[in-house]
C-alpha cells in the first residue's frame, strides 16, 4: 500500500510540474510568424561551363608569385607579410575575435567566486538590530564562496558560443583576404614598375631616334634640301621625347615609393628596389571542377559563409530568449561581528536555490530583436551570394582578358616588325634625300606606338595572370571546418532542448 501511495505521489508531482511548465511556456511571449526563406546560392546553379571550362590545370600554390622567376619579388612579398601594418591590423582583429569566443565559452560553464569584506559600521538603535549592537560601532567580517550555473535549457549560451566561433573563423578568413590583397597588389605594382622600365627603354630609344633625325635635318639644311621649318620641327619633337622620358623617370620613382608603403616601410626603402626581372610565368589553364571548389579556395567566400553561419546561431540565440532561464546558485561562508568569533561554526552562513526568469510581457522587444537577427541573416545570405557571383565573374573576366591579350599579341608583334622596317627605310631614304621629314616622322610615330603597344600587351597579360591567381584564391585552402566541428562538439556537451 505504501508503495502504491508513493508511486501515486510521484506521478502527481510530475504531472503538477508538467502543468506548471506548460503554463509558464504558454504565458511566454512567442515568435510566431517571424522567419526567413532566404537561401545561400550554390555554385552549380550558375552557368559557367563556357566561361570557365575545365582545362585540367592546377590551382594556384601559396607561392604563386615564384612562377615569374624574380627573386626580388618574392623577397618584397615576404618582407611585406612581416612588416605591413595592414597584416598587423588583420592579426589584431583575429585576436579580438578569439577573445570574444573565450568569453562566450565561459558563459557555458559554471562560475565560482570568493569575496571577503571588512567594514566598521555604526548600526541604528531604532531599526531591526537590537542593543547591544544597535547604536554601537561594530566591525563586521564577511567571507563568502559562491557558485552559479545557468542550466541553459534552450541552448542560448551554446548558440552564442557557436556564433562567436563562426565569427572567429570569418575573421581568420578576412585576414587571408587582407594577405591575398596585399601580395596581389605588390605583385601588380611590381609589374607596373617593370612596365615603366620597358616604356623607359622605348622612350630612350625614341630620344636617340629623334636626335638622329635632328642631325640629318641639319645636314639637309646645309645642302638646301630642308629649311628652318624642318629644323624647328625636329627640335620640338626631340624636346617632346625628352619630356616623355623625364615623366617616366618620375613615374618609376613614385612606383618605388608605392611599393615601400605596401611593405610598411618609408619611401627610402623603395629607392633600393632594383629593376624587375619578371619572366613569362606558367601556362594558364583552369583547374577542373572550378565553380564547386572555388567556394573553399576564395577567402572572401569562406568569410561570407561563416558570417551566414554566425547569424544563423544568433537567430537561434534570439529565439531562446523567449523561454525561461533557470540559474542555479549556491554560497557558503562566514559572517560575524568582530574578529574573535569569525572562524567559529556559529558564524557559518549558506544558501542555495534556483532563480527563474520568465519573459511574459516586454512590449514587443524580443520579437523586434528576433526580426533584427533575421534581417541580419537575409543581409548575410545576400552578401554571400553576391560574393560568389563576383568571384565567378572575376575568374571568367581575367581568363577572357588573358586569351584576348594572347590573340592581340601575335598581331601586335607583326605590326611592330613592319613598323620598325618602315621606320628604318624612311630614315635611310631621308638621309639619301629620297623622302621628306614628314614621312620620316609619321613612320617614327607609328613605330613608337607599335613598340608601346607590344610592351603594354605583355605587361597587361602578366598583370591579368596575377589577377587570375588572386581570383582563384592565391593558394588559399579552407581548413576551418574541422576546427569548428570540434568546437561545436565541445559546446554540445549538454543536451539541447529545441526551441520550436
Amino acid at each position: 500500500m505504501k508503495t502504491q501511495i508513493t508511486q501515486s505521489g510521484t506521478r502527481a508531482a510530475k504531472a503538477g510540474l508538467s502543468a506548471i511548465l506548460v503554463a509558464l511556456l504558454s504565458a511566454c511571449v512567442n515568435y510566431a510568424g517571424i522567419h526567413s526563406d532566404k537561401q545561400m546560392a550554390q555554385p552549380q546553379q550558375f552557368e559557367t561551363a563556357t566561361s570557365l571550362p575545365a582545362e585540367s590545370g592546377h590551382w594556384p600554390a601559396a607561392d604563386w608569385a615564384n612562377q615569374f622567376g624574380d627573386a626580388q619579388l618574392k623577397a618584397l612579398i615576404d618582407e611585406a607579410l612581416k612588416g605591413s601594418p595592414t597584416i598587423a591590423q588583420a592579426r589584431a582583429r583575429v585576436a579580438g575575435a578569439q577573445a570574444y569566443t573565450e568569453t562566450a565559452k565561459a558563459s557555458t560553464m559554471p562560475s565560482v567566486s570568493a569575496d571577503y569584506s571588512l567594514k566598521r559600521e555604526q548600526y541604528s538603535a531604532n531599526t531591526l538590530i537590537p542593543p547591544p549592537y544597535g547604536g554601537a560601532w561594530e566591525t563586521e567580517n564577511s567571507g563568502l564562496l559562491s557558485a552559479s550555473y545557468d542550466l541553459d535549457l534552450w541552448g542560448k549560451n551554446r548558440e552564442a558560443l557557436k556564433a562567436s566561433v563562426s565569427d572567429l573563423q570569418a575573421s581568420r578568413a578576412d585576414a587571408e583576404v587582407v594577405k591575398l590583397t596585399l601580395t596581389t597588389t605588390i605583385a601588380r605594382t611590381y609589374n607596373q614598375l617593370a612596365r615603366l622600365y620597358v616604356l623607359h627603354d622605348i622612350a630612350q630609344q625614341e630620344v636617340d631616334r629623334r636626335a638622329e633625325i635632328d642631325r640629318i635635318t641639319a645636314g639637309r639644311i646645309a645642302t638646301g634640301l630642308d629649311t628652318e621649318v624642318e629644323r624647328k620641327t625636329a627640335q620640338a619633337n626631340l624636346a617632346t621625347a625628352r619630356s616623355a622620358l623625364a615623366a617616366l623617370d618620375g613615374s618609376i620613382l613614385t612606383t618605388r615609393y608605392q611599393l615601400a608603403a605596401l611593405m610598411g616601410e618609408g619611401p627610402d626603402r623603395g629607392l633600393a628596389i632594383a629593376r624587375p626581372a619578371l619572366g613569362v610565368g606558367d601556362e594558364v589553364r583552369l583547374p577542373d571542377n572550378l565553380p564547386a571548389d572555388l567556394v573553399g579556395r576564395r577567402p572572401d567566400i569562406v568569410a561570407a559563409r561563416w558570417r551566414v553561419d554566425a547569424i544563423t546561431h544568433e537567430v537561434k540565440e534570439a529565439k531562446a530568449e523567449f523561454y525561461p532561464d533557470i540559474n542555479l546558485s549556491a554560497a557558503i561562508g562566514l559572517d560575524a561581528f568582530g574578529f574573535g568569533r569569525f572562524l567559529t561554526a556559529a558564524s557559518r552562513t549558506a544558501n542555495a536555490g534556483p532563480a527563474i526568469h520568465l519573459p511574459i510581457f516586454d512590449a514587443g522587444e524580443l520579437r523586434a530583436q528576433l526580426k533584427g537577427r533575421y534581417a541580419d541573416f537575409d543581409d548575410a545570405v545576400a552578401t554571400y551570394n553576391q560574393t560568389l557571383i563576383t568571384a565567378l565573374s572575376e575568374a571568367a573576366t581575367q581568363l577572357a582578358q588573358i586569351r584576348s591579350s594572347d590573340t592581340q599579341l601575335a598581331d601586335a608583334q607583326t605590326a611592330q616588325q613592319a613598323a620598325r622596317d618602315a621606320d628604318n627605310l624612311a630614315i635611310t631614304q631621308y638621309k639619301g634625300g629620297l623622302t621628306n621629314q614628314l614621312t620620316v616622322l609619321n613612320a617614327d610615330m607609328t613605330a613608337l606606338q607599335a613598340d608601346q603597344a607590344v610592351a603594354n600587351l605583355l605587361m597587361d597579360r602578366r598583370d591579368q595572370q596575377i589577377a587570375l591567381a588572386s581570383a582563384l584564391g592565391g593558394g588559399y585552402v579552407d581548413t576551418s571546418s574541422d576546427t569548428t566541428r570540434r568546437a561545436d562538439s565541445a559546446a554540445q556537451s549538454h543536451p539541447v532542448v529545441a526551441a520550436r
